[in-house]
């Protein structure tokens, strides 16, 4: 996965913790055909990049309520 693809998922997964809909991560990961690890090492790597993200066990969706550019 080159920075480029890395980056856009990154982003793409922030905008669905924003409406908290991303599902679980096996199933974030089927949609964008990737493992759920890789699901897991973009979110701690939003996490490292500042973002307030989360997993909510209730919703089964990661959230976030902080803004993001």
């Amino acid at each position: 996965m080159n920075k480029f693809v890395r980056e856009t998922l990154k982003v793409r997964i922030l905008k669905l913790a924003e409406l908290k809909c991303t599902g679980p991560p096996a199933e974030l990961a089927l949609r964008f055909e990737v493992s759920a690890r890789t699901i897991k090492r973009l979110v701690k790597e939003i996490k490292a990049d500042g973002n307030d993200i989360s997993y909510n066990r209730g919703r089964m969706s990661y959230e976030t309520e902080k803004n993001y550019q």
